[in-house]
C-alpha cells in the first residue's frame, strides 16, 4: 500500500471497526476521495475509494476497497430514473470501477460519492441508532448537538439517500454529520482525522445524553422485573442450556441445518427478567444490519425460568409453530409478483427467561454474529427507552430490506457450502494421530468440531490450527468418567447448538500374551475404548434424538476386531466389543435417523500417540523387527503393499458420514491396505 490517502482510510477504518460501541461486525462503510495517475492516460483522475459490499471495518485491508471514478459516480446523478428504479443505480457503479476496481460496491456507494467531503463515515453505533429510532428522534438530535449534526427522515439505502444526505450538507454547511432515521449515523471532514473525530464525537455525545438521561429516569428502562423471570444461578443456567441447546437447534432447523451460538450476557438476562420484554422483543430491531441477521424479530418464551424443563420443551414446540405461522403471514403482507421466495420462517434468535438467549446462522461465525447484532438491539431498545419510546421502522420497510432483489443477488454470490456445512462434529481422542487427521479432515469439509481429549494443551492447539472457536473448540474428557462424557456433550451444545457427528477414537493399547495380562490391562483398555465408546454414544444419542435431526456415530475399531493376531488379547477383545457396539447401535437408533459405523484400520504407525507410547516398541518385539520399521512390516502384510496413515482413515470417515453414503449404516469399512484375514465375512 502506497497511497498515503488509503493507508489512512484503512487506518481510520479499523481502528472505528475495534470498538464495538462505535459499529458492529461488518456493519457500516468508510470512504475517502483522493487524486492518482490514470495509468492509461497518464493524467491525474479524482477517485473515491470506499469499503466494498460485505466487508468488515475492523479487518479492513485495501482489497476490501472499492475503486471508481468520482467524476463518473457524479455523472450518474444525470441519468438517475428515480427513487422507483433506483436499484438499477447499483448496477451502473460497475461502469464507474477504476482500473479492475477492487472490491463490488455496495449500496452505499452514492452516498460517499455524493457527499461533497473528502473523508466520509458511515456507522452504526448503537448510542446513535438508540436518538434515530427514538419516536421524537429529530427533536432529540436538536437537543443534543444543536445544528451540527441534522436529522434524515427514514429513507432505504440507495441512491436517493446519497442525494438527501448531500443536499442536507450542502444545506447545512455548519453541521458535522446526520442521524439517518432508523438506521444509523453519517460524518464527514476535509481529513481523515478530522472525519474520524466528528463521528467519535457524534456517537461519544449521544451515549453521554443517554447516560444522563437513565440516571435521571427513576426507573429501570426496561421496566420492573417479572417474579420468576430473573437468571438463574450459573451452573444451573448452563446446564438448562445445554439441555434446551438442541431442541432449539432441531426447531429452528426445520426450513434447513442450522449451527447454534449460546449467549447468557448480563445484557440479554436483564432484558428477559423485565416486564416490558414481550412488548419490545414484538416490536423488532430496527437497523437494517440488524434484522437482515436476526429476522424482523425473535422468539420469546413465555414461562418463567423456574418451569420444569418438560414444560419449556413442549412451549417451545408450540411457540414455534406459531413463529411460523407468524412469519409466513408477515411474508404474504408484503410480498409482490418480484418478491424473491421466502428464505424460511425459522426465527433466528430464540429467547429463554432465566437461560439466556440462542442464536441460529449457516455457521458458526454467522450465528454468533447474529446474537452480537441482537446484543447491539438490546442496548439501542434501551437507549431509546431511557430518553423517549422505543420506534423502530415499519414492518412494510423491513421487508422491502430482506426481502431485496439487490440482497437476493448477495445472497447469491455467496460461495457454494461445503458437504458438511452445518454439521457439528465431535471427536474423542482428536488431540493427536488418527484423531487429529479426522478432526482436520471434518474441519476441512465444513463441519464444526469437537476437539475432546484426556490431554486439554493437545486438543486446544489442535482447535487453534483448525481455526478457534468459530471452527472448533477444544474440551477436556476422560471418556471412562460419565459425568465428563456428558460434560462433553454438553460443551458440544453450548459451542454449536448441538452434535450431529461423533466419532469413537479415543483408544490405547497394551501389546503382552495372555500370561502376563493383568486384570488392571484389561479393565483400563475395556475402561477407554469399550466402556468410554458406550458412554460418548449414550449421551451423544441424547442430544441427536432431542434435535431429532439424525446423527452419525463412527466408531474407530480396528482389523484385529477380526484378526486373531498374537499377544493382543485385551486391545482385540475391546476392539470387537467396538465392533458388536456399532451393529447394536445402527439397529436401535435407525427409528431415530441415526446411522451407526465402524472403520477398522491396519495399525497405523506414523503419526500415532498409541504406537509412540510404547505399543509400537512392543508390537515390533512380538514381530521381531526393529521398531522404526514397524510400518513397512505392516504394509509388506498386505495385499496391496501400502502403509496405512492417518489421513487413510479420515477419509473413511468422511466418506461414511459426507452426502454420498447416506442409506448406510451398520457397515464396517476396512482401511487396511488388504489383510485377508481380517476380510469381513
Amino acid at each position: 500500500m502506497s497511497n498515503p490517502v488509503v493507508e489512512s482510510l484503512v487506518a481510520r477504518s479499523n481502528r472505528l471497526g475495534a470498538d464495538p460501541r462505535t459499529t458492529n461486525y461488518a456493519g457500516g462503510n468508510t470512504s475517502a476521495k483522493g487524486v492518482e495517475t490514470d495509468p492509461v492516460t497518464g493524467q491525474d483522475v479524482d477517485l473515491l475509494w470506499v469499503k466494498g459490499s460485505g466487508g468488515d471495518l475492523g479487518t479492513l485491508t485495501e482489497k476490501n476497497l472499492a475503486v471508481l471514478r468520482l467524476d463518473r459516480l457524479r455523472s450518474l446523478v444525470g441519468v438517475y430514473p428515480g427513487v422507483d428504479r433506483e436499484d438499477e443505480m447499483v448496477a451502473a457503479f460497475d461502469y464507474c470501477l477504476h482500473g479492475r476496481g477492487g472490491a463490488a460496491p455496495s449500496i452505499d456507494t452514492a452516498m460517499h460519492a455524493l457527499v461533497d467531503a473528502a473523508h466520509v463515515d458511515h456507522l452504526h453505533p448503537d448510542a446513535g441508532i438508540a436518538l434515530a429510532t427514538a419516536a421524537d428522534g429529530e427533536r432529540l438530535t436538536r437537543e443534543v448537538f444543536g445544528d451540527t449534526v441534522v436529522w434524515v427522515p427514514w429513507r432505504r439505502p440507495g441512491f436517493q439517500l446519497g442525494l438527501d444526505i448531500a443536499a442536507i450538507k450542502a444545506a447545512n454547511p455548519q453541521a458535522i454529520g446526520c442521524v439517518l432515521g432508523g438506521h444509523g449515523i453519517t460524518a464527514w471532514g476535509d481529513t481523515s482525522d478530522e472525519a474520524e473525530q466528528r463521528s467519535l464525537h457524534i456517537i461519544r455525545t449521544a451515549e453521554a445524553f443517554i447516560e444522563d438521561a437513565t440516571a435521571r429516569l427513576g426507573r429501570h428502562p426496561f421496566g420492573a422485573v417479572r417474579p420468576g423471570f430473573e437468571a438463574l444461578p450459573d451452573d444451573e443456567r448452563r446446564a438448562r442450556a445445554a439441555a434446551l441447546a438442541p431442541v432449539v437447534r432441531g426447531l429452528t432447523s426445520s426450513d434447513k441445518p442450522q449451527v447454534g451460538h449460546f449467549t447468557d450476557d448480563d445484557v440479554v438476562l436483564d432484558l428477559l427478567a423485565r416486564d416490558q420484554l414481550d412488548r419490545l422483543a414484538a416490536l423488532g430491531t430496527s437497523c437494517p444490519d440488524h434484522f437482515l441477521r436476526t429476522k424482523v424479530k425473535p422468539l420469546v418464551v413465555d414461562l418463567p425460568a423456574t418451569a420444569p424443563l418438560e414444560e419449556v420443551v413442549a412451549r417451545l414446540s408450540e411457540l414455534h409453530t406459531a413463529y411460523r405461522a407468524d412469519y409466513q403471514a408477515y411474508y404474504d403482507r408484503h410480498a409482490t409478483a418480484d418478491s424473491p421466495a421466502i428464505r424460511g420462517a425459522d426465527p433466528a434468535i430464540v429467547l429463554v427467561p432465566g437461560v439466556g438467549m440462542f442464536s441460529f446462522g449457516k455457521d458458526k461465525q454467522t450465528a454468533r454474529v447474529a446474537g452480537e447484532f441482537y446484543v447491539n438491539a438490546i442496548n439501542v431498545m434501551r437507549g431509546a427507552e431511557a430518553i423517549s419510546t422505543y420506534a423502530p421502522i415499519e414492518e412494510s420497510e423491513k421487508f422491502r430490506i430482506e426481502y431485496w432483489a439487490l440482497e437476493e443477488a448477495k445472497l447469491a454470490r455467496m460461495p457454494r457450502p461445503k458437504p458438511l456445512a452445518t454439521r457439528v462434529a465431535l471427536v474423542t481422542g482428536a488431540g493427536s494421530g488418527i484423531g487429529r487427521a479426522i478432526a482436520e479432515r471434518l474441519a476441512a469439509e465444513g463441519a464444526c468440531v469437537v476437539v475432546a481429549d484426556v490431554n486439554l494443551e493437545g486438543a486446544q492447539q489442535v482447535a487453534d490450527e483448525l481455526g478457534g472457536p468459530d471452527v472448533a473448540v477444544a474440551v477436556q474428557a476422560d471418556v471412562t468418567d460419565e459425568a465428563a462424557v456428558a460434560g462433553l456433550v454438553e460443551a458440544a451444545c453450548l459451542a454449536f447448538g448441538g452434535v450431529d457427528l461423533v466419532v469413537n477414537n479415543a483408544g490405547l493399547s497394551i501389546s503382552k500374551p495372555l500370561l502376563e495380562t493383568t486384570a488392571k490391562d484389561w479393565d483400563l483398555q475395556h475402561d477407554v475404548m469399550a466402556r468410554g465408546s458406550f458412554l460418548v454414544a449414550r449421551e451423544a444419542a441424547r442430544a441427536m434424538v432431542a434435535q431429532q435431526m439424525g446423527g452419525d456415530i463412527v466408531y474407530i475399531a480396528s482389523k484385529n476386531s477380526l484378526f486373531a493376531g498374537p499377544n493382543n488379547i485385551a486391545y482385540s477383545a475391546t476392539k470387537a466389543d467396538q465392533a458388536h457396539q456399532v451393529r447394536l447401535l445402527a439397529a436401535e437408533l435407525g427409528a431415530h435417523g441415526i446411522r451407526v459405523n465402524g472403520v477398522n484400520p491396519d495399525g497405523v504407525v506414523r503419526g500415532s500417540g498409541i504406537f509412540a507410547g510404547g505399543w509400537g516398541a512392543q508390537r515390533a518385539a512380538t514381530y521381531g523387527v526393529p521398531e522404526s520399521e514397524l510400518g513397512a512390516y505392516y504394509a509388506q502384510r498386505t495385499l496391496l503393499k501400502k502403509e496405512v496413515l492417518p489421513e487413510h482413515v479420515a477419509a473413511a470417515v468422511y466418506a461414511l458420514t459426507g452426502p454420498d453414503l447416506v442409506q448406510t449404516t451398520g457397515l464396517h469399512v476396512p482401511v487396511d491396505s488388504g489383510v485377508a484375514a481380517a476380510f469381513l465375512r
